[in-house]
């Protein structure tokens, strides 16, 4: 199973490439976030790669990031969603904004992406919400300090006045607001605090 590809950039589009490896052309269907990122025809290029076998079809799906591969193999095992699907999500959101689109229960923002309606989007925030943090834990000071002025940011600076480290301030307000939704500053706070007394 092909992981990995690296060699010349023969062919561009916003939706595939062509890798030349070794006098061999190799499409590699992409999505936006990686076409953005890529040089120009004729540069060396570098991506990870997901194979996907059917019993038609063998297709190669490139990325530049470990974290856009990751999302990709973790989406398509959501039921209802294909690699196309799964491509067409990432064009439509960097992880990072599907990864707070998902823990905020943003259903308008990801309903927003075509191809996915109101009940997928549903399917998005029920089976990923518990994981995508999991996954991608870089991203939860990033997501924390982006909520400047919300009740997670003011949790955060309780924390922090109380004592408590920032870095481990950030991760167990994260950890703490995936238990609930809609939380008061009270509750969150609640929830916290037992997050970081029991370390």
């Amino acid at each position: 199973m092909i992981a990995h590809i690296k060699g010349l950039l023969l062919e561009k589009a916003a939706d595939r490439l062509v890798v030349e490896v070794n006098d061999i052309g190799y499409e590699v269907l992409i999505p936006f976030s990686t076409y953005y990122e890529l040089g120009e025809v004729g540069d060396k290029v570098s991506l990870r790669i997901h194979t996907h076998v059917r019993e038609d079809t063998l297709s190669l799906y490139g990325f530049l990031t470990k974290q856009e591969k990751k999302l990709f193999t973790e989406l398509i095992q959501v039921s209802g969603i294909g690699p196309k699907l799964a491509a067409t999500i990432l064009s439509g959101l960097p992880v990072e904004d599907f990864t707070q689109a998902v823990m905020t229960n943003d259903l308008v923002k990801l309903n927003g992406i075509p191809g996915v309606g109101k009940k997928t989007a549903e399917r998005l925030v029920l089976e990923m919400k518990d994981k995508v943090l999991d996954w991608f834990p870089e991203l939860e000071e990033n997501w924390i300090s982006s909520e400047s002025g919300t009740v997670q940011a003011d949790v955060v600076s309780a924390l922090v006045n109380l004592g408590y480290a920032r870095n481990t301030a950030e991760r167990d307000v994260a950890k703490a607001m995936r238990q609930g939704s809609e939380d008061s500053f009270e509750e969150l706070l609640k929830r916290s605090l037992k997050k970081v007394r029991g370390r």
